[in-house]
């Protein structure tokens, strides 16, 4: 069966390519338009498909758009609210379920050739938990627990897999949902809501949740959902509209972060009594709440906790079309990476360095050459492999610091143009991993967070955030080799096997993918040394 999965309806528009059931290729709009996100989050932007990411996806496969068996389009406008005083219906809904409806003939018209009668429309967050559950290493039978926004008419999927199959055993309708509510205090602590909300969590850590008891009355769970009545965050904090953060931001986010992990934790207790499982798959966009996650994992009832690493409605192509190939009756492959998207060869790279006119080497080992750079407090840009399917940087398109010099936390946000209250992450070798994070391991995706150990907050001051944690990524020498030389060589040097991982992009625009885009950012940032495939470029020293 060859499927392509479609996203398009509210946001993070991506595609994704699975042939018998195995996942060929997973790619975000944004990275080819260069539009971060892909479009506005707005009902009238549901035509705009990803067409780049869908081609990209059936050129990795060697397929054509009539060589296709399915598309799977990761949202069913029949289960759509209707326009007849439906209190989730707003003025917008008709058209998003129009535009939804037409996908077929938007698709055939983006992918000539393309059937549109081999198209699926996959409920919203039957396409989440699909991402989470036939993706995770559960060999299809786990609990499930969907959490975002909101889909047709839902907010959440609570179930459980049974050998690939999918029993419903909850679902929240709106409009009570967790992630529109952290989407509103995302957009009244003055970010951009469908976007921001990993900054108010970075935030929370800053504050005390003094509003707790207030978000308690107005936020409840209700045995199999949850209850949300609206917040008076004017009364809780005053709107920021530019103005700079402080402690009145910090306590709001805390309130916020603390209900939202209580609330959670209530709801899969109520799962795991009525499925008696050891396993659990999270997807939606409040899967990405790493801080969360670890509670869950802390103080829930569950052995184990996956996330999948493209837990936003990105992961609804991949979800949509494991969905369809499964019903299908193909044997499904675990999600063993999350590097499905576009790789260069050595020499397409070559030839975008020499048409960028620029200097260039080939060390020996470009993880030695990057390691010593490292070693001498310098940043890099690493550009290797295939870009990652999901938000988290995960050493294939990562800027690269030192941990052991607390400044480079505040270098690095300036070089991106962050907010200087944002970590940075530590990837670290898997093997030495335990020995200085304590928390869910291994985590190779960069999806919890970790307390780091008090011997090692003064060697490592750079990855550890204000709560004495860090989000870990653990790199595995048989799964990524050239990150783990890398580490290991840094290691060798330094004696630290940790080293800064953050996102090799500046701030509103996202990861670089193409090596023009690492020429671009690394042309115009502080970067000392980029790492591009085999090929090393320096920073020139000034005359």
């Amino acid at each position: 069966m060859r499927v392509l999965g479609v996203n398009a309806v509210f946001h993070d528009p991506a595609a994704a390519l699975v042939v018998d059931g195995v996942t060929v290729a997973a790619a975000e709009e944004e990275r080819f338009t260069r539009r971060k996100h892909g479009k506005l989050p707005v009902p009238f932007s549901t035509w705009e498909l990803p067409e780049q990411a869908a081609a990209w996806c059936l050129r990795a496969g060697g397929l054509r758009p009539e060589d296709l068996d399915a598309v799977a389009y990761s949202y069913d406008p029949s289960l759509a609210p209707a326009m007849n005083g439906d209190p989730t219906a707003r003025a917008w809904e008709g058209l998003r379920t129009l535009y939804a409806q037409r996908a077929p003939q938007f698709l055939r018209s983006a992918l000539p050739g393309l059937d549109p009668g081999i198209v699926r429309h996959v409920p919203h967050h039957v396409s989440h938990a699909a991402s989470a559950a036939l993706a995770a290493p559960f060999g299809g039978s786990c609990d499930v627990l969907v959490l975002d926004g909101r889909g047709e008419r839902t907010s959440s999927l609570a179930g459980v897999y049974r050998d690939g199959q999918l029993q419903i055993l909850a679902a929240q309708p709106l409009p009570h949902s967790l992630g529109l509510l952290y989407e509103d205090a995302t957009e009244h602590l003055g970010f951009m809501r469908s976007s921001d909300e990993y900054k108010v969590m970075a935030l929370a850590s800053y504050g005390t949740p003094r509003h707790l008891e207030r978000l308690r009355s107005a936020v409840r769970a209700d045995g199999a959902g949850y209850v949300v009545e609206p917040v008076p965050w004017e009364e809780l904090a005053p709107r920021r509209d530019g103005r700079p953060l402080g402690d009145a931001e910090a306590d709001l986010a805390a309130s916020l972060q603390t209900r939202l992990e209580e609330v959670e934790l209530e709801l899969i207790h109520w799962l795991q009594g009525r499925t008696g499982g050891r396993r659990l798959a999270l997807a939606g966009g409040v899967a990405l709440n790493c801080v969360a996650n670890s509670r869950l994992w802390a103080a829930g009832p569950y052995d184990e906790i996956w996330v999948q690493p493209a837990a936003g409605d990105a992961g609804t192509a991949l979800g949509a079309a494991l969905h369809v190939a499964r019903e299908a009756g193909d044997d499904l492959q675990p999600m063993g990476t999350a590097a499905l998207g576009r790789a260069w060869s050595d020499e397409e790279i070559e030839v975008s360095l020499r048409e960028a006119g620029v200097r260039y080497e080939r060390p020996r080992d470009v993880a030695e050459e990057a390691a010593r750079t490292l070693a001498a407090n310098g940043v890099v840009g690493w550009f290797q492999g295939a870009s990652e399917y999901g938000p988290r940087a995960l050493g294939h398109r990562s800027l690269l610091a030192s941990p052991a010099d607390a400044d480079n936390l505040n270098r690095l946000n300036d070089i991106k143009g962050r907010e200087q209250f944002r970590p940075v992450a530590p990837m670290v070798k898997a093997t030495r991993a335990d020995e200085i994070f304590a928390g869910p391991l291994p985590s190779p995706y960069m999806l919890f967070v970790h307390v780091v150990g008090r011997e090692w907050r003064e060697r490592i001051p750079a990855v550890v955030h204000v709560d004495g944690t860090a989000r870990v990524q653990t790199v595995d020498a048989d799964t990524e080799p050239l990150v783990f030389r890398m580490l290991d060589a840094f290691e060798r040097r330094t004696g630290l096997p940790v080293v800064v991982n953050t996102s090799f992009n500046t701030a509103g625009r996202p990861m670089v993918d193409h090596p023009r885009d690492a020429l671009e950012c690394f042309g115009s940032t502080p970067i000392d040394l980029l790492a591009i495939g085999p090929f090393v470029l320096r920073r020139a020293e000034p005359a």
